[in-house]
C-alpha cells in the first residue's frame, strides 16, 4: 500500500505532522479523523531514487538485524500483539531497505503466514539459521527468549567476523601502500632520474641499470598488467562461485596455509559450537541443527565433514565418534562435545567451546599483527630503499668523477 504525507490540525489549533500507509487518500482522512485530526494537507509520499535503481538501496547491517531482534524480543515479551510489533518496527525503521523488507514480512503475516514463514521470503536478512530458531519460538510458545538469544548470537558473530576482518586490513592496506608507491617510482619519478643520468653520459651502475629497465617494462605494460591482474582477480571469484571443485581446492588450501590457515579452523570451530549451542538450546532438532550449521560454514571442507557427522548421526552413531574422524575439529573440541553428549549438557559444553575459541581468536589475531606490523615494513622499507639507492648510485659516481 502507499504511503501518505499528512499535515492536520488538533483541538488546541497546533499542528501535527507524519505518514500513513493507506488504500486511498480517503482511508488517510479518516483515520485522521477518528484520531480528532483536523486534516490540512494529504499528499502522496514520493518515491526514493533507490525504489527505480535498486543498487542504489543501503544493504541491511548485522546491527540492522540485532536492533531489530533485540526491540521485537522486548515488544514480544511485553504482549503486544505480532502485527503491531512489525507496525511500529516498520514505522520507526530508518534503513529504507530494511523498512521495505519488514513492511513486506507483516503484509504476509496479515494474510496468514506465520512469522518464519514470512520471514523464509527475505533470505538476505533472514537466513535459515534465523527462520529455523523463530519456527522453534512459535511453535514452543517461547519467541521473546528465542529472539534474545539470536540477538545474543549474532552479536557474537559479527565481534568474530569482525576480528578476522581486522586481522587482514592491516597488511592488506600496507601491501596495496607499497604497490601504489613503487608503481609511482618507476613511472614517474625513475624516467626523471633517467634522463638527468643520460644528460651527464657515462656507464650506470648494474642495480641502476636494473631499476631503469623495470621502469620501461612497467611504462609500456602498466595498463596490461592492471588488466590482467582484473581478469585475474574476476575469474578467480567466478570459478569459486560456479565450480565446487575450485572452491573445495581453494578452500582446502586456506585452511593449510601457515598462520592464516590455523587462524581460519579457530574461527570455523568457534562458529560452529555457537551456532550449533544456540540451535540446540532453542530446542532445534540436532540434524537439522547440523544441516543449517553446515550450510552457514563459509567453507566447502568444513561444510562436507558436518554434512558426514550429520549422515553418521543418521544412521546411530554418536556426534563426537564422526567429528573425530573428519580431522578438520581439533582432539579438545571432540572430547568436550563427548563428555556434553554423555552429561546430557551439550548446549552448555558447545557454548564454553565457543567462548574458549572465541579468546583463540582473539590471541591468533593479536599474534598475527604483532608479526606482521615489523615485517611489512621490512618489506615496504627495503623496496622503496632500494629504489632510492640504485638512483643515487649514478650521482655518488659522477661526484666521484668530479672530485
Amino acid at each position: 500500500m502507499p504511503i501518505y504525507l499528512w499535515k492536520a490540525r488538533t483541538r488546541q489549533g497546533t499542528i501535527k505532522k507524519g505518514e500513513l500507509e493507506a488504500a486511498n487518500d480517503e482511508a488517510v482522512l479518516s483515520q485522521l479523523r477518528a484520531q480528532m485530526l483536523m486534516p490540512v494537507t494529504v499528499k502522496k509520499k514520493p518515491k526514493d531514487i533507490s525504489e527505480y535503481l535498486p543498487f542504489l538501496r543501503p544493504g541491511i547491517t548485522t546491527k540492522d538485524l540485532v536492533i531489530f531482534t533485540r526491540q521485537f524480543a522486548t515488544m514480544i515479551d511485553a504482549g503486544l500483539p505480532l502485527v503491531q510489533c512489525l507496525q511500529i518496527l516498520g514505522d520507526q525503521q530508518e534503513n529504507p531497505t530494511f523498512k521495505l523488507v519488514i513492511q513486506e514480512v507483516r503484509a504476509d503475516v496479515e494474510q496468514g503466514s506465520t512469522f518464519a514463514e514470512a520471514l523464509a521470503k527475505h533470505e538476505k536478512p533472514f537466513d535459515s539459521l534465523y527462520t529455523n530458531l523463530v519456527h522453534a519460538g512459535e511453535v514452543g510458545g517461547i519467541l521473546d527468549t528465542i529472539l534474545n538469544r539470536l540477538a545474543v548470537y549474532l552479536e557474537k558473530a559479527d565481534a568474530l567476523a569482525r576480528k578476522v576482518k581486522g586481522a587482514m586490513v592491516y597488511p592488506g592496506t600496507v601491501l596495496v601502500v607499497a604497490v601504489g608507491v613503487v608503481v609511482l617510482m618507476l613511472v614517474k619519478i625513475i624516467p626523471t632520474f633517467e634522463k638527468m643520468f643520460a644528460d651527464f653520459g657515462g656507464e650506470l651502475p648494474g642495480p641502476t641499470k636494473m631499476v631503469v629497465a623495470m621502469s620501461h617494462w612497467m611504462q609500456d605494460w602498466l595498463v596490461v598488467s592492471m588488466v590482467g591482474i582484473a581478469i585475474t582477480v574476476f575469474s578467480y571469484l567466478r570459478a569459486r562461485k560456479v565450480s565446487l571443485r575450485f572452491r573445495r581446492a581453494t578452500d582446502a588450501l586456506y585452511l593449510k596455509v601457515p598462520v592464516f590457515g590455523s587462524l581460519l579452523r579457530k574461527v570455523a570451530v568457534a562458529r560452529f559450537s555457537r551456532t550449533l549451542g544456540t540451535m540446540i538450546a532453542s530446542g532445534v532438532p540436532i540434524l537439522d541443527g547440523l544441516d543449517i550449521v553446515a550450510k552457514t560454514a563459509g567453507n566447502v571442507v568444513v561444510e562436507e565433514a558436518l554434512n558426514d557427522v550429520k549422515a553418521a548421526i543418521s544412521e546411530g552413531k554418536t556426534i563426537a565418534e564422526p567429528l573425530a574422524e573428519t580431522d578438520v575439529f581439533p582432539g579438545m573440541v571432540v572430547q568436550m562435545i563427548a563428555v556434553g553428549e554423555e552429561t546430557g549438557a551439550m548446549e552448555s559444553m558447545l557454548s564454553k567451546i565457543a567462548d574458549f575459541y572465541d579468546d583463540e581468536v582473539d590471541a591468533a589475531v593479536d599474534a598475527l599483527t604483532a608479526m606482521l606490523e615489523p615485517a611489512m615494513m621490512v618489506v615496504l622499507g627495503g623496496t622503496v630503499g632500494g629504489l632510492l639507492i640504485a638512483m643515487y648510485l649514478p650521482i655518488f659516481k659522477i661526484a666521484e668523477t668530479i672530485g
